[in-house]
């Protein structure tokens, strides 16, 4: 099955930027899009962005939209989530997912993703 590792989380003050890895192995053809999301404490798990795996399309949260960018490294079989202008609120669990459903835009139902890393932590202090 596939095997999703994240990893670039980290303790940064807000303003800065971060950038997020998620590295894919095992049968990723069956990979059709590729999502970020995130889970702060006490809150549900939201959607962030989501890549097609070809990297064509794109698609953001409201809340991140001109912040973070979602792009893939083919060579590398690693989409990554580069986070600019980072806030105390982007503050949470980072988790990356695997959708085999070959339907666009994707799902930004958390339940609709198989396969799941096991989350890198960000934390934006003020």
């Amino acid at each position: 099955q596939v095997q999703l590792v994240e990893s670039g989380g980290g303790l940064v003050q807000a303003g800065v930027s971060l950038r997020l890895s998620c590295a894919a192995s095992g049968p990723t053809l069956s990979i059709y899009a590729l999502g970020w999301f995130r889970q702060a404490p006490g809150k549900e798990r939201e959607f962030v962005a989501a890549i097609r795996w070809s990297g064509i399309s794109t698609v953001y949260a409201d809340s991140v939209k001109g912040r973070f960018f979602i792009f893939r490294d083919n060579a590398k079989n690693t989409v990554s989530l580069q986070m600019n202008s980072l806030k105390p609120e982007d503050t949470a669990v980072y988790y990356c997912a695997a959708d085999p459903i070959m339907d666009w835009p994707p799902s930004r139902k958390d339940s609709d993703y198989d396969y799941w890393g096991q989350g890198t932590q960000v934390t934006v202090s003020s």
